[in-house]
């Protein structure tokens, strides 16, 4: 019997730069650290405003996902922007963070979702699927999300068969395929 052997290389644990808490430290953790810190030195975000790692749990197919939100943040009390992270094309990942963004929370809808790779990025509408804008500039500062939260709608959860179709784009999306 052959060992699993994962492609992510593990340099030891690092402190994550929100919460203190000790990490696995790979190229991809060290890249969403870089991801908070950009959001709190340059985009202004306070720490307590940025909520790492939610997660959404699905089962289908006698498929189990857990689904994992990198940072959702707060403002004024109202989830308004999740931003998922992923090595890679931006495209392929816009679907799934729009169907997170519509299901995270069970009170409403979070108006807006973020895709990046670290090096890009795109702003989407959450309602309408909509790229807003590209690059990493497009993630909004505090003050610019807090004007465009006054006039964005809250909008409803999406009623339960729309909850779930969410739900099965999610758990076909962030399935782990690539380390069996």
């Amino acid at each position: 019997m052959t060992a699993h052997r994962s492609h992510h290389l593990i340099y030891g644990t690092l402190s994550d730069y929100l919460t203190g808490e000790e990490l696995t430290d790979t190229d991809d953790e060290r890249i969403r650290q870089e991801l908070s810190r950009m959001m709190v030195e340059e985009k202004k975000f306070q720490r307590d405003e940025l909520l790492p790692r939610l997660s959404i749990d699905t089962f289908f197919a006698r498929c189990y996902v857990r689904s994992v939100i990198d940072l959702t943040v707060r403002l004024e009390n109202r989830q308004i922007m999740v931003i998922r992270y992923g090595p890679g094309s931006l495209v392929s990942r816009e679907r799934a963070a729009i169907a997170a963004a519509r299901v995270l929370n069970p009170a409403s809808v979070i108006p807006l979702a973020v895709v990046t790779n670290g090096r890009e990025a795109e702003l989407l509408e959450t309602s309408t699927g909509k790229i807003l804008e590209y690059g990493l500039h497009s993630i909004p500062d505090r003050s610019t999300a807090l004007a465009m939260m006054a006039k964005m709608p809250i909008l409803p959860p999406p009623e339960e068969k729309k909850r779930e179709k969410e739900m099965r784009i999610l758990n076909a999306f962030d399935v782990e395929r690539c380390c069996i």
